[in-house]
C-alpha cells in the first residue's frame, strides 16, 4: 500500500450544491471501495487561474488515501471521463 493524495476540481457551472456533494461522495466511495481513505479536505468553491470550459469557478476537494499502485491510474481515467470533473491530479507521497 502506498499514500497518494489527489486534487479534483468540480464544475460549479449550471450545478446545485447537491449535484456537486454527489460527486464528491462518488470519488469517496470509489477511493474507499479501491483502498483507505484517510481525509477529505472540502476546500470549496475558487476562483480557476484560468478559464477552463468557459468557467470562471470551480469545487476543489483535496484527498488523501493509501492504495495498491495501480488504482491511481484508474481513478485518473474515471475522473477523465466523470462529466461535472474540470480537472484532477493524483500524486505519491
Amino acid at each position: 500500500m502506498v499514500k497518494y493524495e489527489s486534487i479534483v476540481v468540480f464544475s460549479v457551472l449550471n450545478k446545485t450544491e447537491e449535484d456537486v456533494q454527489a460527486l464528491v461522495e462518488k470519488f469517496k466511495a470509489l477511493i474507499e471501495k479501491n483502498g483507505t481513505l484517510e481525509s477529505v479536505d472540502e476546500w470549496g468553491s475558487r476562483k480557476l487561474a484560468y478559464l477552463i470550459n468557459d468557467e470562471t469557478d470551480g469545487y476543489y476537494v483535496l484527498f488523501n488515501f493509501e492504495s495498491e499502485p495501480t488504482f491511481p491510474a484508474e481513478l485518473e481515467r474515471i475522473a477523465g471521463i466523470t462529466e461535472g470533473v474540470l480537472r484532477s491530479i493524483v500524486v505519491r507521497k
